[in-house]
Formats: structure tokens, C-alpha cells, sequence
């Protein structure tokens, strides 16, 4: 009974600790130009992600397998964003860098979905790709709408498992210190707030990372040199030129994404890594992407950026 009672009272303390983190350095007299900016940046994304989301769901054209995994993505990207700037208003709006322990591993857990989703569905998009472009003729009898439900329920019960269990381990740890070392709440720095041995959590990050990284990096390579290696073969200008235009902007969004959240890691295990730096490319994993996005598919891609038009040019017309 006792260790019972005391374990709700540790579960109690932490519930209602109130913790402290990084200061944003805005001077007052910029504070209102940076609330403004990061307000209209958080509703050009909301917009541009709901413009997208409408159009693949409104568009009988765009329910392919192609533009479902785009969806997901986008659905990852505004976790994403919603994890980083509602808090990061607030922040500026009342002038405080407090938060609560419950809220701060919410925010990390979110923060976390959206980045091993947004890469594991990268990754299938991918492998989407190359049976589009290698096997085109078997493309409708592989990636079936049966397939396609199975690899996204798959893809989310990964994630969630993988984000699940690390969560679940770094907020068992009892705390001893109450200052997040970085702008938002993650799992680097909420296993920072313990005195007790991490390391064992620190294997499984490792471990998780591998396993997301590792696969994502290899299979989008293979995917990849065997559409380039049938481009090749085919010897047709048409088919290199599709295929660029197909494949170009996907590479794109992964690329930056992958980059991003390498350099974030790593500035993360590397001591030597300054702290303005490391804040610098963490800030970037969860404002880049999610505004970027968008833009890049909206642009890039054909068949969503004429829906897009017709749709605002009959607006328009009836106006």
C-alpha cells in the first residue's frame, strides 16, 4: 500500500509541475511583429493544407493511391503544426515560457507522430512510385484500395507504437529539474528533466531512429536507382522527362525532410553543437515542412493544381 501510495503521489507531483522553456529572446519591442507573423504563418498553413485536403477528398480524379498517401502526409503536417505554433502564440501573447508537464509531453508526443509519420509516409510514396513507373502494366492489381488501406492503417500503427513506447518510457522517469532546454517540447528534452539512468531509453531512441532512418533512406534509394535505371533502358525522353516530373517533386519534400531531421538529431548527441544552433534546426523540422509542402505538391503537381484553379476560377465566376 505504501508503495502504491507513493507512487501516486510522485505520478501527482509531476502532474502538476509546471516547467520552463527556453526563452525565445524577442526583444518588446519585436514581440508584436513576430505574434502577427507566426499567426499568419500557422493560418497560411491551415489554409493551404485544408485547400488540399478538400480538393483530394472533393475530386473523384485524385482518389489514387498517389494522392491518399499525399493526404496523410498533409494530415501529418498539420499535427505537426498544431504541435509547435498554438503554444508558440501563446507563449509571445502572454509573455510566458511556462507549461505544464502534461501539456509539454503532449505537445512532444505530437511533435514526434507528425515527424516518423510524415518520413514513414515518404517512404511508401516511394515505393508508390516505383511500382507506377517499373511495373505500370501490375500497378492497379498491386497497389489495390485494399493494399493502400492496409499500408496506411499499417504506416500509423507503426507510428504510433514506435512513439508510443518512447513516450510511455521517458514519462515514467521521475524528474528533478524543470527547465526544457529547447523551444518546443521533445523527447531529448523531456529525458534531459530526469536524474535517473536514461539509458535504456536512450538505446531504444537509438534503435528507433535506425530502424525509421535506416529503412526510409534505403528503401527510397532503391526505389529510386530502379526508376532511374528503367528510365535509362527505355531510352525514351518521354519516359525520363515523366518520370522526373513525377518523381522530382516527391524527392524534393523528402530530401529537405530528411536533411532537416538528420541535422536535428544529431545536433542533439553531439555536445560540441551550439544550443542556438540546435534550436535553430529543431524550429525548422516543424515550420519548414508543414508551409512548404503545400506549396511544393500544389505547385508541382498537375493534376492537383488544375483542380485547385477550376475550383477558384468558377468561385470566382459566380461572384
Amino acid at each position: 500500500m505504501e508503495g502504491d501510495t507513493s507512487l501516486n503521489n510522485s505520478n501527482l507531483i509531476r502532474f502538476m509541475t509546471i516547467l520552463t522553456m527556453e526563452s525565445l529572446d524577442i526583444p518588446p519591442s519585436s514581440a508584436f511583429s513576430i505574434f502577427i507573423f507566426s499567426t499568419i504563418t500557422y493560418s497560411l498553413i491551415l489554409f493551404f493544407h485544408s485547400v488540399l485536403l478538400v480538393t483530394i477528398i472533393a475530386k473523384r480524379e485524385l482518389h489514387k493511391p498517389m494522392y491518399i498517401l499525399l493526404f496523410n502526409l498533409s494530415i501529418c503536417d498539420l499535427m505537426g503544426a498544431t504541435g509547435f505554433y498554438p503554444q508558440l502564440v501563446g507563449s509571445i501573447l502572454f509573455e510566458t515560457r511556462k507549461i505544464s508537464y502534461p501539456a509539454c509531453g503532449l505537445q512532444g508526443i505530437v511533435i514526434h507522430l507528425y515527424g516518423c509519420g510524415s518520413l514513414l509516409f515518404l517512404t511508401v510514396m516511394s515505393y508508390d512510385r516505383y511500382i507506377a513507373i517499373c511495373k505500370p502494366l501490375r500497378y492497379h492489381n498491386l497497389m489495390t484500395q485494399g493494399t493502400l488501406i492496409k499500408i496506411i492503417l499499417m504506416v500509423w500503427s507503426v507510428n504510433c507504437v514506435i512513439i508510443g513506447i518512447l513516450f510511455m518510457l521517458t514519462l515514467s522517469k521521475e524528474i528533478c529539474k524543470t527547465h526544457i532546454v529547447d523551444m518546443y517540447c521533445n523527447n531529448p528534452s523531456l529525458l534531459k528533466l530526469s536524474c535517473e539512468d536514461t539509458r535504456a531509453i536512450n538505446y531504444y531512441g537509438l534503435f528507433a531512429i535506425a530502424l525509421v532512418q535506416g529503412s526510409s533512406i534505403l528503401i527510397v534509394s532503391l526505389t529510386y536507382l530502379k526508376i532511374l535505371i528503367t528510365c535509362l533502358s527505355t531510352k525514351q525522353k518521354n519516359s525520363i522527362s515523366k518520370a522526373m516530373q513525377t518523381c522530382g517533386t516527391h524527392l524534393v519534400v523528402f530530401l529537405s525532410f530528411e536533411i532537416n531531421t538528420f541535422l536535428l538529431l544529431v545536433s542533439h548527441r553531439l555536445e560540441a553543437v551550439s544550443p542556438h544552433l540546435r534550436r535553430a534546426f529543431g524550429v525548422s523540422v516543424v515550420i519548414f515542412p508543414p508551409f512548404l509542402n503545400p506549396l511544393i505538391y500544389g505547385l508541382k503537381t498537375r493534376e492537383i493544381q488544375q483542380t485547385i484553379f477550376k475550383f477558384f476560377q468558377r468561385k470566382i465566376s459566380s461572384v
